[in-house]
């Protein structure tokens, strides 16, 4: 790993009503283990968020040491794994990363990772830390993807934002930076454009 390494943050999005999948996709079973702690075990950093909402019961049950993540750091696997409920997941995603947002250190850098997309190799997380610009995408083959760092003096604005606001979304806050402000990361790992959104998606993912 780089001697520059900056240490970041990861926030995973695991809130939303996973209708399309028909259950919790952060519950679904990957390998040998749940798709979410596979999600945790493949971050390279020593942080993470998981923004639950909607099934957050569910989640739970599945995985009782996450009521516990509720009040203070829980180690898993050398990461330590912090959850935050959003009590407003009807707002959307954005309501979500902004709950999480809320807790974070103020100065730390983030990557922000919906669940349904699969988190790609080291290499192209390091990659992706080592810009430094207030945001940082990946692209797969002229597509963007995730996960998208931001930092800290970008994300704080987020926290202002008003969730009732129609343009209270990630990308049209990204859309009003300055292009200078915005690197896109060339990668090779052409997960960071999927969406594992429906059954088929998974099967076909999982299958590969």
């Amino acid at each position: 790993m780089n001697n520059n390494f900056i240490p970041s943050t990861l926030i995973l999005l695991a809130g939303g009503k996973s209708s399309r999948m028909g259950k919790p996709k952060g519950l679904l079973h990957y390998k040998a283990t749940l798709w979410i702690l596979h999600q945790i075990e493949t971050f390279i950093g020593s942080e993470v968020f998981i923004g639950l909402g909607y099934d957050y019961q569910l989640y739970f049950d599945a995985i009782p040491w996450f009521k516990d993540a509720l009040k203070k750091p829980v180690p898993y696997k050398g990461k330590n794994i912090r959850i935050i409920i959003n009590t407003t997941p009807e707002f959307g995603l954005f309501s979500n990363l902004q709950s999480v947002l809320n807790h974070v250190n103020t100065n730390q850098q983030v990557l922000v990772l919906p669940i349904d997309v699969p988190l790609f190799n080291h290499k192209e997380q390091e990659k992706l830390f080592e810009e430094k610009n207030s945001i940082a995408i990946p692209k797969y083959r002229a597509i963007k993807g995730h996960p998208i760092k931001l930092q800290s003096n970008f994300w704080k604005t987020l926290l202002e934002i008003n969730l009732s606001d129609k343009d209270a979304r990630l990308d049209y806050k990204i859309k009003k930076i300055t292009s200078s402000e915005i690197s896109f990361v060339e990668t090779f790992d052409e997960v960071c454009i999927q969406n594992l959104n429906t059954p088929k998606d998974w099967q076909t993912f999982i299958s590969d």
